[in-house]
């Protein structure tokens, strides 16, 4: 061979070499990045490792940044962590278009579509440990979660933090409530993120059970708008097993990252493989109609494996309860004494003569339901141990079995039943989960007996076991246990001052509400701003439906006169909104019954209303703002509409083009008279019958604080007759 020849060869070789490695460099970047889109091509997710083997990620919509580069990992106590080291070992993409059928829902029917990256992560520093990131964009947003397989190398762990970024693009407006670990009962606060710092003492104010996080940080669902008009919400799907997670705040760089509840030694999770962490979740869009249109947090979690589901219904009910706040002649204790034990003969306790859950009452509001039409009632304070129930941090305050000596349960109950009303149980346990946890089966065996098929559970003070919190992983298993026990009873749980929802209502369909969040019974102690409930809808709601307890039509509570100047913050017909805008199968109409027999033609809303729907139509909202809402109700056709505003009056622009069309209906529209105002002519309303039709346009005023209700029915040729058609 000659050396021109020779050359040729070497040059040859030489340029496949070259190529082999282009090839092998070319498949390293592709395997080290990965990019998916949404169905709709809407939202880019792009993932990547950065230098040293860091998990990162980053988010758009259409073309605009709605997280920035962020880094993505968990540190361990005791062990490596997953924070760098890593390689790509592997990446699979799928994707899923399929719809399924709620039990209790806004929609009869939900679609579940998106693109899913997988991405295996190794790190050869620790024998080729190895987890899995597990990615899913929809048309609506972006969930993700670790996943830690079973493996010689990764049996238990502990996780002293989870470290996912969310690097924001912007300073962002921010809809917010202090990060705490025991309550989320916080008044909202809306501010630029560059502004959380300084109004942070401010914002939390003194309630009961509160533990607030030491570093800035603040609750989800938070809900942000950026400058350019994209509204992006971070929360979490499917939290089981795992502490909820908080946001903490740079205020200067506009990022948050995770930080979850510890435990009573400061661990933040304890796990055995095979194991996952919930979804982080960021909701996001340029309408604001359509982060509450949402349904990709319930997406995200696992379908129920209950068999049978024909025992969870939805409930419209009424209670001893409201009294207790405001009447002043009603306590749910029964006896004048401070220190009593569950060992105590109650009857011989000191009556303090307000005793609200006596037989003789409790009957009255089972006549009170029964002709108006409502499912159940409530009874709270029915049973021993409430005259030292609270701030003692006491372990056995409740049994849940034995009644006060003025109960009777048993004709209580024969009563009930004659009437064709259901009764609800109430156990509060003063945050003693484990009192509750030892007599769980008992009180579920003693509503059995006596007919009780739901129950409302509160958790009222500091957690026992001591030192725990209401939303670590002990708590959080805790509710899901207490859950999961009572299906096997058939009854549904209503849970108070338990973690904010996470979509778990899809897997376990009895827990069918729960507050985790300011209620109306804070309209009792110190108010709620007009746009509270503006604001809800996208922050506490994300998360699963909440029993708000909606429907005081005596706003003014002067009214009871004992010397309380409170009101309510709310026109009567922004309650009457509630029931459409604030979503819930299980809707109490909260206020005494006396108040609505003074005003019946309001009142024949709360009756007609539907409280599970076939589908959900969001007209216009803007949050701390506005919001109106359509629904229809399940399997029949009939139709409601809510509107609400802030402490501004304004114009709800009210659309029906979700009606058959080539029909006439009758629209009763429950309307702030126009001298109505939250806080000075509340209780002005005008009732209003009209025809609409598919093609109807109703621009409707509402008040400072107030709102419009409206009830649509097909009306036949005699009820159409003489009614204003618009």
């Amino acid at each position: 061979m000659n050396f021109q020849s020779h050359k040729s060869l070497l040059q040859i070789r030489l340029g496949k070499k070259i190529a082999l490695c282009l090839i092998i460099c070319a498949n390293s970047l592709w395997i080290q990045a990965q990019e998916i889109t949404s169905p709709n091509k809407n939202l880019s997710l792009k993932f990547e490792l950065k230098e040293g083997g860091i998990p990162s990620y980053q988010l758009s919509y259409k073309q605009k940044a709605v997280i920035k580069p962020s880094s993505l990992g968990l540190e361990l106590q005791n062990l490596p962590s997953f924070l760098d080291g890593f390689t790509v070992t592997n990446t699979a993409q799928s994707s899923v278009d399929e719809n399924w059928n709620p039990v209790l829902g806004e929609e009869k029917t939900i679609r579940n579509n998106y693109n899913e990256l997988v991405v295996t992560l190794a790190q050869a520093k620790n024998n080729n440990r190895y987890i899995r990131i597990r990615f899913r964009l929809f048309n609506d947003g972006l969930g993700f979660r670790y996943e830690f397989p079973k493996q010689n190398d990764l049996s238990y762990f502990v996780i002293k933090e989870e470290r996912s970024e969310f690097n924001l693009a912007g300073n962002h407006k921010i809809f917010w409530i202090p990060g705490d670990y025991d309550t989320n009962e916080y008044a909202y606060t809306t501010s630029k993120i560059s502004e959380v710092p300084s109004l942070m003492k401010k914002a939390t104010i003194d309630i009961n059970s509160q533990w607030p996080i030491k570093e800035l940080a603040v609750q989800t669902p938070s809900m942000m708008k950026s400058d350019d008009g994209l509204y992006i919400n971070i929360h979490e799907a499917g939290l089981i097993n795992y502490p909820a997670m908080y946001l903490e705040v740079d205020a200067v760089n506009y990022k948050m990252k995770s930080h979850l509840a510890p435990d009573a030694v400061g661990a933040k999770g304890y796990i055995q493989t095979d194991a996952q962490s919930p979804w982080r979740t960021i909701v996001v869009s340029d309408k604001a109609t359509e982060i509450l249109a949402s349904k990709l947090i319930l997406n995200l979690n696992e379908p129920t494996s209950y068999k049978d589901v024909s025992w969870i219904k939805p409930v419209k009910y009424i209670g001893i309860w409201w009294e207790y706040f405001v009447a002043g002649k009603s306590t749910w204790a029964f006896g004048k004494e401070n220190n009593v034990k569950l060992t105590d003969d109650f009857s011989k306790l000191t009556p303090n003569g307000k005793h609200g859950a006596t037989t003789e009452r409790a009957k009255e509001y089972i006549d009170f339901a029964s002709k108006n039409g409502f499912d159940a009632i409530l009874i709270e304070g029915w049973n021993i141990g409430w005259e030292d129930w609270i701030n003692n941090w006491k372990e056995e305050v409740f049994d849940y079995v034995t009644a006060y000596p003025d109960f009777d349960v048993k004709a209580v109950h024969s009563y009930a039943a004659s009437k064709g009303v259901k009764i609800i149980m109430h156990h509060e346990t003063s945050g003693s989960a484990t009192n509750y946890e030892r007599r769980l089966d008992r009180a579920f065996q003693f509503m059995n007996d006596n007919g009780y098929d739901a129950v409302k559970t509160g958790y009222v003070g500091k957690i026992i076991p001591r030192g725990e919190h209401h939303d670590g992983q002990w708590m959080v298993n805790h509710y899901i246990n207490v859950a999961k026990r009572a299906a096997d009873y058939k009854i549904m749980i209503d849970s108070h001052e338990a973690v904010r929802p996470t979509g778990l209502n899809r897997t376990f369909p009895n827990w069918i509400a729960q507050e985790s969040a300011r209620g109306t019974e804070f309209e009792s102690m110190g108010g709620l701003a007009p746009d509270h409930t503006t604001i809800l809808p996208f922050t506490r709601l994300m998360g699963g439906p909440m029993d708000y307890t909606p429907g005081i039509f005596q706003t003014d509570l002067s009214y009871y006169g004992t010397g309380s100047t409170q009101r309510v913050n709310t026109t009567l017909v922004k309650q009457l909104a509630y029931y459409v805008t604030m979503y819930s199968p299980l809707q109490m109409a909260a206020d005494i019954p006396g108040n609505y027999e003074r005003f019946p033609d309001a009142f024949q809303f709360i009756k007609d209303v539907a409280v599970d729907w076939d589908n959900s139509y969001i007209l216009e909202a803007e949050p701390g703002d506005y919001i109106t809402i359509a629904r229809k109700a399940k399997g029949k056709d009939a139709w409601f509409i809510g509107g609400i505003t802030d402490e501004n009056a304004r114009t709800a622009n009210i659309t029906f083009d979700y009606l058959p069309a080539g029909k006439n209906f009758i629209a009763t529209i429950y309307a702030d008279a126009k001298e109505a105002n939250w806080n000075k002519n509340p209780q002005k309303y005008t009732v209003t019958k009209v025809v609409v039709t598919s093609k109807t346009i109703l621009k409707q005023y509402l008040a400072p604080g107030g709102g419009v209700a409206i009830s649509i029915k097909e009306g036949n040729a005699s009820e159409l007759k003489g009614l204003k058609k618009i």
